[in-house]
């Protein structure tokens, strides 16, 4: 019979525990897991990326809730434990569950520490440690305001970078003289200090913060001295301490931390403590390497290993921010009894310094080229005694035997023990093994495999130069990409073959390409069926099966398993009969939210999967159709007011953006498509951050595109300027025509557009009047295919499996 584990947070360290757990004892236990965040185990190192528009949520996820279903894990997303019960072996949860358990993990990580000055708890002021924070900075961006940042260490470092990418104005007050004073010797400091005022961020250092000044929010932050930094958010990044409440309360040893013995137990046998709550050997560690050593030595436990002991790992430090690099390891403080080596490279901006003892590298600081830092580092661990190879040691590994190495020649020479990856603890023999052992081609394999490069992705090169060492010849990082493990075809393959051959349906393009699987997979079916779709309008018949459930239910799935349901408002635009109808459907259907949307439009939330097509029926007796908020299409286009009524409005813009929408709705496109026409170049309808956007001007219209303005913030292109409605619509039917012949399924415009090239998309629809026409033609062809309501199709019974109980599952009473 299986023990019964319970796991108390779901970060990366407990996440690498229970991957290394169900690699070594898959069945031995069933897995409980309460998460406090409301979501999915996720890469908090690369939080920085996120904030600076460099990456999605979605790209930094580790377990999807596909690999939770996959090990039969329950996870509690959004649920915090709030008692421990040692004696009855139980868990207690917040909405009150109680969950018994044979071992249990406490990894509730840490809090930011709050710095105890006047208006701390003003609105404005946030901390830095998860998505929510990041969430709630993205938000405050949006103002293009000002931030100060307290604290010059990693995270707050990061953070400036991160919203100075946003353009905020940002300033960072740090305490002590020298920036990131635990990882950086001064000249290094320095150096940062000068890099981060290059673009633009004022560093103030020997600066104190003596209160937080504002009335219902901040409004700046005032130093001792009395200087005021105007402030619209303050980001508090001076630290973290345990979050070891719940272990105290319930009666284990805490110290700083849950203090834990050398198999990572607490002071209770059956319960293990790892990751920033933990304290081992005395100390509370922060970076991921120690944190990854903890989950092994857990889960080495848990498995039966007696002997598995945490050993601390030495770490080392690389800063994530784009155009500035930076690496330190071990002890660079001064002291009598050692040495140093340092280098400056004042040309090429690099600098390095190496501390040794008894002819041993003991810390190593580099800012600038730091592409030998993870050989000094392996040279550091294992304690290599320098002498023969001192002369030329601060030139790095290259020139360590006096005669300059090729990189990859050095990569190779490392020992198969020598750490590539510091994030994920990933040694160079691990990856090499696994290219040969797996026949790994790309640095993406590499990536799947091993988890090499996935997280700041600052050892991608080192991940690369294995590659070349290992394959030889053999490696071509210029290969095309699968479209999934189902075919050795990338999507741009795919798509030429189904038109060179002819092929119009799943079966027939799976037996023809050689699909390596019998009916392909949740990655490659929605892109296929949407290829497929894309090129043979009016021949191909829609796959529902192939497509995600919000669009084969033609509705947004929430997290309780209900539904949200928005209907179109033409640019914009509503009625006193559509505003009536939809109150009626929410008493009618006990609805429990009604909000207004970002893209003006209303949002029906908490519907029942079986009232969908009831209440579609009414949305429709009133003229309404589906708003395709769930689509890979249109979504909406989003209008300013124009002339009809602003002083300032230069034309209809409402009146065009209702053409817009009208003419271009129904159409599936390779992702979501947002739109919006400002009457004027006031821009109330942020026409500049969206997919396609346009701007009224007294001569014409402006026609943008390629925005974001979602977890990636981007603003738009210009693609041209034109005189006439007529000349618009065109223009944007034969753009998206381009991206939906030419875009990758799940590509956003944006990303498309940086792929192919600017100037070569303004030539094809904007100077190639030919190919515009013909583009456009196709579009109006393909759109007499594609202008059914699925709502009102599904209303009359189209489907109608999909909304009908599986069974009405009711509480029975025992019979007496």
């Amino acid at each position: 019979m299986k023990e019964r584990l319970v796991v108390i947070g779901n970060g990366m360290a407990p996440g690498r525990a229970l991957e290394r757990l169900l690699e070594s004892a898959p069945n031995a236990y069933d897995i409980t897991i309460f998460n406090a965040e409301p979501r999915v185990n996720y890469d908090r190192i690369m939080l920085s990326p996120v904030l600076a528009g460099d990456k999605t949520f979605d790209q930094i996820v580790i377990h999807g809730d596909r690999w939770y279903v996959e090990h039969d894990i329950t996870l509690y997303k959004g649920v915090a434990v709030i008692k421990i019960d040692r004696a009855a072996k139980t868990v207690t949860s917040a909405i009150g569950e109680t969950v018994p358990y044979d071992k249990l993990i406490i990894a509730t990580g840490s809090r930011p520490i709050i710095i105890p000055v006047p208006g701390a708890n003003l609105p404005g002021v946030l901390t830095y440690r998860d998505l929510d924070d990041v969430d709630a900075m993205l938000l405050a961006a949006k103002s293009r305001g000002s931030a100060v940042i307290i604290g010059g260490g990693l995270l707050g470092l990061e953070a400036a970078a991160g919203l100075k990418e946003q353009g905020m104005d940002v300033t960072v007050v740090h305490l002590m003289p020298t920036l990131m004073e635990r990882q950086l010797d001064t000249a290094a400091g320095h150096l940062l200090k000068k890099a981060l005022e290059a673009r633009g961020i004022r560093v103030l250092v020997k600066a104190n913060t003596k209160a937080i000044l504002g009335d219902k929010k901040v409004r700046a932050v005032q130093l001792e001295g009395g200087t005021e930094l105007p402030a619209d958010l303050v980001v508090m990044a001076v630290g973290i301490r345990p979050n070891s409440a719940l272990a105290s309360e319930a009666g284990l040893a805490v110290n700083r931390g849950i203090v834990v013995d050398e198999t990572m137990r607490t002071s209770d046998r059956d319960i293990f403590a790892l990751g920033e709550c933990a304290e081992a050997h005395g100390v509370a560690y922060g970076l991921v390497a120690p944190l990854y050593e903890m989950a092994n030595v857990v889960a080495a436990q848990l498995a039966g290993d007696a002997l598995a002991k945490f050993v601390p790992p030495s770490t080392a430090t690389k800063l994530k921010v784009t155009g500035i690099n930076l690496y330190s390891a071990g002890d660079f403080a001064d002291g009598k009894d050692r040495e140093e080596i340092v280098l400056r490279d004042a040309a090429r901006g690099n600098y390095r310094r190496l501390v040794l003892k008894d002819n041993k590298i003991i810390g190593a600081v580099m800012y600038g080229d730091t592409s030998d830092g993870p050989w000094f580092f392996d040279l550091l661990k294992r304690s290599v005694d320098i002498g023969e190879m001192r002369e030329t040691l601060i030139f790095g590994q290259g020139y360590a035997g006096g005669i300059p190495l090729d990189p990859t020649a050095a990569v190779a020479a490392l020992p198969d023990d020598a750490e590539v990856c510091g994030c994920n603890g990933v040694c160079k023999g691990k990856i090499t093994s696994a290219i040969t052992g797996l026949g790994l081609k790309s640095v993406d394999d590499v990536r799947a495999h091993t988890k090499a490069s996935a997280s700041c992705g600052s050892c991608t090169g080192l991940v690369e130069q294995l590659l070349k060492a290992t394959l030889g010849d053999a490696y071509n990082p210029t290969a095309v990409q699968p479209i999934c493990a189902c075919s050795d075809l990338g999507h741009d393959d795919v798509r030429r073959l189904i038109v060179a051959k002819g092929l119009k349906s799943i079966p027939d393009l799976m037996q023809a390409l050689e699909w390596k699987t019998s009916c392909g997979c949740a990655k490659c079916r929605p892109a296929l069926n949407y290829y497929l779709l894309a090129i043979w309008p009016g021949e191909y018949e829609d796959d529902g099966q192939s497509r995600f459930i919000n669009e084969r239910i033609h509705a947004n799935i929430q997290k309780d398993g209900t539904y949200s349901v928005v209907p179109r408002m033409w640019g914009g635009l509503t009625s006193a009969r559509e505003l009536r109808a939809i109150a009626d459907v929410v008493e009618k259907f006990k609805i429990p939210t009604v909000k207004v949307t970002g893209g003006q439009r209303i949002d029906m939330l908490g519907v029942r999967k079986e009232d969908l097509p009831a209440v579609w029926a009414d949305l429709n007796d009133a003229g309404m159709v589906s708003g395709a908020a769930y689509a890979k299409g249109l979504r909406t286009v989003k209008t300013c007011v124009g002339t009809d009524w602003c002083r300032f409005g230069t034309q209809d813009s409402t009146g065009l953006g209702v053409k817009i929408e009208k003419f271009m709705w129904g159409s599936w496109t390779p992702a979501k498509v947002k739109m919006a026409v400002s009457g004027c170049p006031r821009n109330c309808a942020e026409a500049t951050c969206k997919d396609v956007g346009v701007i009224c001007v007294d001569s014409g219209y402006d026609i943008h595109f390629a925005g974001a303005a979602g977890l990636d913030i981007k603003g738009t292109e210009v693609l041209g300027h034109v005189d006439s409605e007529d000349e618009v619509i065109e223009i944007i039917a034969a753009l998206v025509q381009l991206y939906r012949e030419q875009g990758r399924y799940l590509e956003r415009i944006y990303k498309w557009a940086k792929r192919v090239g600017l100037d070569t998309i303004r030539q094809q629809v904007l100077e190639d009047r030919e190919r515009r026409k013909a583009l456009h033609d196709r579009f109006v062809y393909s759109q007499r295919f594609a202008q059914t309501d699925p709502w009102a199709e599904r209303a009359g019974g189209k489907d109608a499996h999909e909304f009908a109980p599986l069974a009405d599952l009711k509480m029975l009473e025992a019979a007496e």
